[in-house]
């Protein structure tokens, strides 16, 4: 059974002051007090069995078969799986120890002496390979298997019962590595200073992990905390956080949400907070009234143009200009205005649909757009010549971060920034976290409204995204 790591409260956005962060070559930071999160050590089955088959082919363990710890016959990926899912460690976790200890899953040809102590394991700074008492832990499934029993049984369990390792080392306890002052916020932290006590070595496992398993997120990707809750948008390279149910359930769809670590989400600046729900009414200091749709606030011109809309006084929020900056400022809402909040007509003898927005009109092509877009919309039948009366404009697409595919077709593209990007392999589309069920199926005609932007590939691609259509 997965062991599982506690979850903070939904929406709870943690802002503390960051451990040392040391830059290392590039633009890799190295936070020698956090390697990677609880979680990512202990997410079972963050990799199938066939994703490690391919990720290994990278390298020649994909073609290695040799002994498990049982002395049967099974190749790398088997060995690796298997272990994971004994300890209840990530198969990821295990990939990024065996780079670090012997180049092992990018090596195109290691030695027997490289697989024979694949995780270092039983081998001191100051110890012979050739000692006797450390020739039963010799063979790479032997490795792998108590490696990964050591940190679970030993290291992990410890944590767990005593809060640190044989060492010392555990989450809030200060010890000095490599003249250098090491407070570890987590277990797995803790369990790699104990598995290897040196800096260098370490760094190296966060720059392996870095690499292969973080990634930059697109804009319009909606990501929560895996250990405190909390909830953010990433928008042209920051991060919003997300800090009202109301505001969430009113903008996005909670099955877009991703979980990401703590450290993936340090990586992006801090973007402007979304605390208020589509279609709010924020009073400036000034008196000025705005309603708020998305990232745009339009003041009204008039008391008489608010009565008009029919919004009443008592829905009205005072707030800063700090609150108010955070929104770009619209076009005025005057008597004039027609649907300034936006509403969906349709024609009752097409059955065409449209959003109505400020004397606008735009076609919805599809159903799915409808509901990705429009859910907490009412659609209004009205006679075509009612519908005349609106200019007809550009049609509405899906949201940033919607993944989408035509049926019949076998191509996967997520938008971002109103772009379709295509997500031409498997490795890409799992190692960006999401999952099959998240894929919008629709008509050709409502994906091509985007247009193509650049493809999205991973430093572990391999092979073609193979996704049945619905």
């Amino acid at each position: 059974m997965q062991r599982a790591i506690s979850l903070g409260l939904l929406f709870a956005v943690i802002l503390s002051s960051s451990p040392l962060m040391v830059v290392a070559e590039g633009d890799f930071l190295f936070n020698p007090n956090y390697l990677v999160s609880d979680r990512e050590m202990t997410d079972t089955y963050s990799m199938t069995l066939d994703d490690l088959q391919r990720f290994l082919t990278r390298g020649s363990l994909g073609s290695l078969v040799t002994l498990d710890v049982n002395d049967i016959q099974r190749t790398a990926a088997e060995i690796i799986y298997n272990v994971s899912l004994e300890f209840d460690l990530s198969p990821k976790f295990l990939l990024v120890l065996l780079q670090r200890e012997q180049s092992l899953v990018e090596h195109p040809s290691p030695s027997q002496d490289q697989l024979d102590w694949a995780m270092g394991y039983a081998v001191c700074d100051d110890c012979s390979k050739s000692d006797p008492r450390i020739q039963k832990f010799k063979g790479f499934g032997k490795q792998v298997y108590w490696a990964a029993e050591r940190i679970r049984t030993n290291y992990l369990d410890d944590l767990e019962d005593h809060g640190h390792t044989e060492t010392g080392m555990g989450p809030g306890i200060e010890k000095t590595i490599d003249n250098t002052i090491v407070v570890p916020v987590n277990y797995a932290t803790a369990s790699l200073y104990t598995y290897t006590p040196h800096l260098h070595g370490n760094e190296n496992f966060a720059r392996i992990w870095e690499k292969w398993f973080v990634h930059e997120y697109l804009s319009g990707t909606l990501l929560q905390d895996a250990d405190s809750g909390g909830i953010w948008l990433i928008q042209h390279g920051t991060r919003r956080p997300i800090t009202s149910r109301s505001a969430f359930y009113s903008r996005f769809n909670p099955d877009a949400l991703i979980q990401v670590s703590s450290s993936e989400l340090d990586r992006y600046p801090m973007g402007v907070a979304i605390s208020f729900p589509n279609y709010s009414l924020l009073r400036a200091p000034t008196g000025t009234v705005f309603l708020i749709v998305d990232d745009t606030r339009r003041g009204f011109t008039s008391q008489e143009a608010f009565r008009q809309i029919g919004f009443s006084p008592d829905e009205i929020i005072p707030v800063s200009w700090e609150d108010l900056d955070a929104y770009t400022e619209g076009e005025p809402i005057s008597t004039d205005s027609v649907y300034p909040q936006g509403t969906l007509l349709q024609n009752n003898t097409t059955g065409g649909v449209f959003y109505v927005e400020n004397g606008l009109k735009h076609p919805i092509m599809s159903r799915e757009i409808m509901q990705n877009q429009f859910a907490n919309l009412v659609v209004i039948p009205v006679d075509p010549a009612s519908l005349d009366t609106f200019e007809l404009s550009d049609a509405v697409g899906f949201q940033d971060g919607t993944l989408v595919a035509a049926v019949g077709s076998p191509d996967v593209f997520v938008i971002s920034e109103g772009l379709r990007r295509h997500i031409g392999d498997e490795i890409t589309f799992r190692e960006y976290r999401w999952s099959f069920n998240q894929v919008v199926w629709t008509n050709e005609r409502s994906v091509l409204l985007h247009p193509l932007g650049e493809a999205l590939t991973t430093e572990l691609a391999t092979g073609d995204l193979e996704v049945a259509s619905n």
